[in-house]
């Protein structure tokens, strides 16, 4: 019972500090690294947390967790540390449980004020008043180069902060790896990139929430046979990064499924720390199931929402039963936040490229990808 009611009081606390802390987001001329993507290391941001979590409970949270996450690039093959920023820390201590009896509980209102939290991030975005926020954002993230790969390089094109964060880009800006091979697969977006072999490799190295399986994540157990033994990548994109998806191979769709779920953050830490919920089976998503031109095989393409993500909007005509998608071409786009999209193909449809599995398995990291580039090939 004491138990139950320190969790609630903690969920209280982290619930209050993420309020406050999208409220300060709606002052769009604020550069976000001073208010929402603050690094979660600098002092400022355990002063600004600790009016509302006790010390004790962030020590706790320091002593289990880093403050950031290493990613390896993958022209140069150089690592490099990429921080925490302070909402994704506190997304983080939503997904810390205590016991079982605290867990059901929790769940819940997590998942009410994840929601509310979401849609109250959305409905800035879409204001006109959000478009005071492009250029702090661009500043803050070093972006304005990657401007010129836009359709719209000038951003003051774009009504809202929202359209601008799901800008789309030229096509001739991210080619595909071996345009006229139809057996080599692509990255599904600009992103940090794990791939595994095998999906028993992915849970060994990467996906350790407990209760992950393939049918919670295709909501179907039929589907999830099929995939049994097979390959899974895995593409997360960051705040910072061009946030649309692009087809991962050339196929026709076979249909969509939208599995509603909620909004906890997708940050590594969170993917990998055993004593938490599997967010990626948790959290809203949409499966779409492709029949794959060079083979015939299903693959399958899962959007998966994450913390203060508003929505994830495919292109017009994108889902329509029988449309031929080529590989690389643009799918959909995610509003606000991190996101995720994971690739699924069955057992022996391609070989992941040996730097990829490598990065994930031996290195357990990220490896900064691009769109089309090279993920696998035939077997």
């Amino acid at each position: 019972m004491a138990e139950s009611a320190s969790h609630e009081a903690q969920i209280h606390a982290s619930a209050t500090a993420l309020d406050s802390l999208t409220t300060a987001a709606q002052d769009h001329s604020v550069p976000p690294l001073e208010h929402i993507h603050a690094g979660a290391a600098e002092h400022k941001s355990h002063a600004w947390i600790q009016r509302w979590i006790p010390a004790s409970v962030l020590d706790n949270y320091e002593a289990r967790y880093q403050m950031g996450n290493y990613v390896i690039d993958r022209n140069t093959g150089e690592k490099s540390f990429e921080q925490m920023s302070v909402y994704v820390r506190l997304g983080m201590h939503f997904l810390y449980y205590g016991s079982k009896q605290a867990e059901l509980l929790h769940v819940k209102r997590v998942q009410e004020l994840l929601e509310e939290q979401s849609v109250k991030m959305g409905r800035s975005y879409d204001s006109p008043e959000s478009k005071d926020h492009i250029k702090p954002f661009l500043d803050s993230f070093e972006l304005w180069p990657t401007m010129e790969e836009m359709i719209k390089p000038n951003p003051e094109d774009y009504a809202t902060f929202n359209e601008f964060f799901s800008r789309e880009i030229r096509p001739e800006a991210r080619p595909v790896h071996e345009p006229d091979n139809d057996h080599v697969t692509s990255s599904p977006a600009d992103c940090r990139l794990t791939a595994f072999p095998t999906i028993d490799l992915a849970t060994k190295y990467w996906i350790k929430g407990f209760g992950f399986t393939l049918e919670r994540l295709l909501g179907d157990a039929e589907l999830a046979r099929y995939f049994d033994g097979g390959s899974l990548v895995i593409a997360r994109l960051a705040p910072q990064d061009y946030h649309r998806w692009h087809s991962p191979v050339t196929g026709t769709v076979e249909g969509v499924k939208k599995i509603p779920g909620t909004y906890y953050t997708v940050n590594p830490q969170a993917i990998n720390e055993p004593t938490t919920l599997d967010v990626f089976a948790e959290n809203r998503r949409d499966v779409m199931v492709m029949n794959r031109t060079a083979t015939g095989n299903k693959v399958a393409v899962v959007a998966v929402g994450a913390m203060l993500v508003g929505s994830i909007k495919w292109n017009p005509g994108m889902e329509e039963p029988g449309r031929s998608i080529k590989r690389g071409e643009c799918q959909g786009a995610f509003q606000y936040g991190g996101s995720t999209v994971i690739v699924l193909y069955p057992k022996g449809e391609v070989v992941i490229d040996e730097d990829l599995v490598r990065n994930s398995c031996e290195h357990q990291c990220e490896t900064l990808m691009k769109v089309g580039w090279s993920v696998g090939g035939k077997q």
